[in-house]
C-alpha cells in the first residue's frame, strides 16, 4: 500500500507496545465565547484555558490514578492544549518534558473559523456521508485520521513499555478513537465523545481480516 493511501496507521498493528491515554483540553476561552478556533494562526497563540478549564484539568488528573511521574505527555501546540499539558506535567511531576506535536492539532474547520460553534453539526452531517469531504475548506475526517494515527505509529516505533498521555482536541481525539477502534472515519460521531478535560484510555481493537477504513 502506498503511503498516501494509508488512512489509519494503526490498521496493521496487532498489539501496542505502549499504553495510551487521551485527554481533551480543558474548557477554553473559545468554548466560553461559543466560537470555532481551529486555525494555527488563532489557536497557537490565543484562546487558552478559562479558569473553569484549568480546574477541570486538575480534577481529571486527580481521578487518573494510573498516571504518574513516568508518563510521557505529547500535546497539540494549540494554546488551550499546551496549557492543559503543562498543568498535567506539573501535577504528575513528569520526568520528561512535554513533546509538542503539531500533528495533534485541532481539526481545521476552514471557512467556519471564528464562527458560532453550531457549525460543527453541519460538518458532522457531511462526515457521515463522505469521510473525504472538504466542505467549505474543512479538513476531511480521513486527513485527520492519517495525521493523528501517524503520531501513535511513530511512538510505537520509538518506544516500548511507556504510558503516554495524548493531549488534543474534540474532533482530533474523536477521530483518533475511531482509528483505535479500526472503524471507518465516517462513523466517528458514533463513538462516545470526550468532555473537556476528560482522560480516557485508548484501547486498540482486535485486528480483523474484514476490517476496512473509508
Amino acid at each position: 500500500m502506498l503511503e498516501e493511501e494509508i488512512l489509519n496507521h494503526l490498521i496493521d498493528i496487532d498489539y501496542l507496545a505502549n499504553r495510551y491515554f487521551a485527554m481533551r483540553h480543558g474548557h477554553s476561552l473559545a468554548n466560553a465565547e461559543g466560537i470555532i478556533v481551529s486555525h494555527p494562526d488563532n489557536g497557537c497563540t490565543g484562546f487558552g484555558l478559562s479558569e473553569l478549564g484549568r480546574s477541570q484539568v486538575r480534577q481529571s488528573l486527580q481521578r487518573a490514578s494510573v498516571l504518574g511521574a513516568e508518563t510521557l505527555i505529547a500535546s497539540s501546540d494549540f494554546k488551550r492544549a499546551r496549557e492543559s499539558a503543562e498543568i498535567a506535567h506539573a501535577f504528575l511531576g513528569c520526568a520528561s518534558p512535554v513533546s509538542m506535536q503539531s500533528l495533534l492539532r485541532e481539526r481545521n474547520f476552514g471557512e467556519f473559523e471564528l464562527s458560532a460553534d453550531n457549525g460543527y453539526a453541519e460538518v458532522w452531517r457531511e462526515d457521515e456521508m463522505n469521510a473525504d469531504s472538504g466542505l467549505r475548506g474543512v479538513e476531511s475526517v480521513n486527513q485527520v485520521m492519517r495525521r493523528v494515527s501517524s503520531v501513535v505509529r511513530e511512538l510505537e516505533e520509538q518506544l516500548a513499555g511507556v504510558t503516554i498521555l495524548l493531549v488534543s482536541h474534540g474532533d482530533a481525539l474523536q477521530i483518533l478513537q475511531t482509528a483505535f477502534a479500526r472503524q471507518p472515519g465516517s462513523t466517528h460521531r458514533e463513538l462516545e465523545h470526550l468532555h473537556t478535560a476528560e482522560i480516557r484510555e485508548l484501547i486498540l481493537a482486535p485486528a480483523s481480516p474484514a476490517a476496512t477504513i473509508a
